[in-house]
This record gives structure tokens, sequence and C-alpha cells, in this order.
């Protein structure tokens, strides 16, 4: 008689069910990347208007750059997995309307 050492989940993949409708994404990251995108441009008013040249070792044009692209960053991550996600819910969704 063989032994089964790996479990097999019941519901015929290896990978677990997803999450219900019910459960949203956060938009934490998004509004982060706002603040860091508004940061820099605050950063760069302040530079243009009291010529601020450094904060603390690094150059103040690095920082505001650093900034805006990690903030540009996060907010188009966030919706271009939010773009999937719907993609895929209507694909879904499709998929069981013809199945009836």
């Amino acid at each position: 008689m063989p032994v089964n050492r790996f479990h097999i989940p019941p519901h015929g993949h290896w990978f677990p069910s997803p999450a219900p409708a019910a459960v949203r994404m956060s938009r934490v990251p998004r509004l982060i990347g706002y603040g860091f995108m508004a940061a820099a441009a605050l950063l760069a008013a302040v530079m243009k208007k009291e010529g601020v040249e450094s904060i603390g070792p690094l150059p103040a044009v690095v920082v505001a750059l650093f900034l805006g692209m990690v903030g540009v960053m996060l907010v188009f991550t966030d919706l271009m997995v939010r773009g999937l996600y719907a993609q895929v819910d209507a694909a879904k969704r499709r998929e069981e309307g013809d199945g009836d």
C-alpha cells in the first residue's frame, strides 16, 4: 500500500482558494506614494524659493528625485495590480456566466 506523503487540497489545485470578494485591497500604499510625490514637489518648491542646497549629507535634488521616484512607483504599481485583479474578476464572472 503506497503512502501518501503530500497533502492534496480538496479543491483540485495546489494553491489556496482566493480571498472572498468582501475582502478589499488596502489603498495605503497608493496614499503613501501620493505623499512621497507631494513631499518631492514641496521640497522642489522650497529649493527654488529659499535655495536649499543639501539635506544632511545628500544634495537636495537627489532627495527630491528619490522621493518622487518611489512615490510614482508605489502609485503605478498599486493601480496596475488593481487593474489586473479587475480583469481576472471580470474573466471569472464571464466564465461563470457562460457555464450556466
